[in-house]
């Protein structure tokens, strides 16, 4: 039958309803039990013989002469419900008529084991709570057109139980983040997702317009330089689940509207961090009951201290050959990253050059916790230079999978050396380096007033979400992703 058809009829047993005087969509429930809660006393519930309502969707439905059997799902369970023509007269008909798989009941009645020894409720009275319209997926997982999912998550969540179990160990997984935080005196902060300037990170923000002040603003790409003014502020330790916005391309580890965990704690170094780091994952690990190993993209990841350490230039030379980078020029490195395949533009620094030849040669092979560091001074510009060599930064990604799950760094907060910084990035962006920063006076005078020595760390939380749930795209741990209208 097409869809038009099966939603005309099914708009009319919604009208059969309101003609017997039955509202299809009522605003009151009478529910005493969810599902789960049934189920886990069920023993006692059927001893007791005394009538328990519950409400859910319709998910299966069989008729055997006289009597019907549903199958009703909430978010915490699924129970089969029994309708009996002798027991119910007209409402069995009603039922019979108007009940479709996918609507939206509730079901009063007395518990039983089937002889097949089912969890059963026998019905007594029945009520509708949302007439669906449209019929549900009958094989929703196997879709070809696998964005359909995606578009229509709602359904992707109903239909899928380990869709809907990955949405919940997010979750999880967002809450064993905060209470770790909170556990070690950091201070859950907020801090503001339109900002007059774009900072905290390299990358391209989204511009907008507010009329009232005509002024432009920009989507947050990140929240680091206000967190750092409240490290300015006295505040110690504080930290900020971000949603972070980046005007960039769509691919299997990014999306333009993102989940960002970023921390930052006064007296630490990036050694301190990446301790933090390490007690961190193997918390996770433990939460999640995977204890220290888990599997992703088929590979096993074992979560054990310490984790492995590399300079960035030591990957360099590793994997992409280039043994002494502080010898090679903008232009020679160039002239490597395209003898390896890595595209590069009129506008990069050698830097940026090196970064890209680092992403697609070199980080792929880091598949068990990797901490890399000692990266490239100008494209860090918010971290400390190292004393011994003023060309590298104190830096750290942890890398696993082949994946960067971390970012940080001892956080720079000499104002006269930030400053330069800045300008140097805003003569980069003027060259067209899009993703370059800007210069952020009010920061710079914050800095002035003293901002003790400091670590910060970004964890991408959507990446952390697709590692402990061995998922190989973003978009399938993100409820809504970010997709082209139709």
């Amino acid at each position: 039958m097409a869809l038009e058809d099966i939603r005309n009829e099914r708009i009319k047993k919604a009208n059969m309803l309101r003609e017997a005087g039955i509202d299809p969509y009522p605003a009151e429930t009478s529910r005493t039990h969810a599902i789960g809660e049934a189920l886990k006393k069920f023993a006692a519930l059927e001893k007791g013989k005394k009538a328990l309502v519950i409400a859910g969707r319709v998910m299966a439905r069989r008729e055997h002469g006289g009597s019907m059997f549903l199958d009703v799902r909430d978010g915490s369970g699924t129970m089969q419900v029994y309708l009996k023509k002798d027991v119910l007269a007209d409402e069995y008909r009603r039922a019979v008529e108007t009940i479709d798989i996918g609507d939206v009941m509730e079901a009063e009645g007395t518990l039983f084991l089937t002889k097949k020894k089912e969890q059963t409720l026998e019905v007594r009275r029945w009520a509708m709570l949302a007439k669906t319209l449209r019929p549900l997926p009958e094989k929703w997982h196997g879709l070809q057109d696998v964005e359909e999912r995606f578009r229509k998550r709602y359904l992707d969540i109903l239909m899928n139980d380990d869709v809907r179990r990955r949405f919940e160990l997010r979750s999880r997984i967002i809450a064993a983040v905060r209470d770790f935080h909170i556990t070690h005196d950091f201070l859950e902060v907020e801090t503001p997702v339109l900002q007059p300037i774009p900072g905290g990170t390299l990358a391209k923000p989204f511009t907008t317009h507010h009329n009232a002040l005509d002024i432009d603003l920009y989507l947050r790409i990140a929240p680091e330089l206000y967190l750092k003014r409240l490290l300015v502020a006295g505040f110690d330790r504080v930290f900020e689940i971000a949603r972070n916005f980046r005007n960039e391309g769509i691919d299997a580890t990014h999306n333009p509207e993102f989940t960002m965990l970023e921390c930052y704690a006064a007296y630490w170094d990036e050694d301190d961090m990446m301790e933090f780091v390490e007690d961190l994952f193997i918390s996770l690990a433990k939460e999640l009951g995977a204890k220290k190993e888990i599997i992703f993209e088929g590979k096993s990841i074992t979560f054990k201290k310490p984790f492995s350490r590399i300079k960035f230039k030591d990957l360099l030379a590793r994997f992409a050959l280039i043994t002494e980078y502080g010898r090679e020029t903008r232009d020679s490195l160039a002239t490597r990253a395209r003898q390896l395949g890595v595209d590069v533009g009129s506008h990069e620094s050698k830097g940026k050059i090196a970064d890209e030849i680092y992403k697609k040669i070199c980080r792929p092979h880091l598949v068990q916790p990797t901490f890399v560091t000692n990266h490239p001074l100008d494209i860090s510009p918010l971290a400390k230079r190292h004393a011994k060599n003023p060309e590298e930064v104190r830096r750290l990604q942890l890398i696993v999978g082949g994946f960067e799950m971390t970012n940080g760094w001892a956080e720079l907060n000499d104002p006269i050396d930030q400053r330069e910084r800045f300008e140097d990035q805003e003569k980069e962006r003027e060259g067209g380096e899009e993703e370059a920063m800007h210069l952020d006076e009010d920061f710079l005078e914050a800095l002035e007033y003293g901002m003790p020595p400091a670590a910060g760390l970004g964890i991408g939380i959507d990446r952390l979400v697709m590692l402990f749930t061995d998922a190989h795209n973003i978009r399938e741990v993100l409820l809504f992703p970010t997709m082209r209208p139709r």
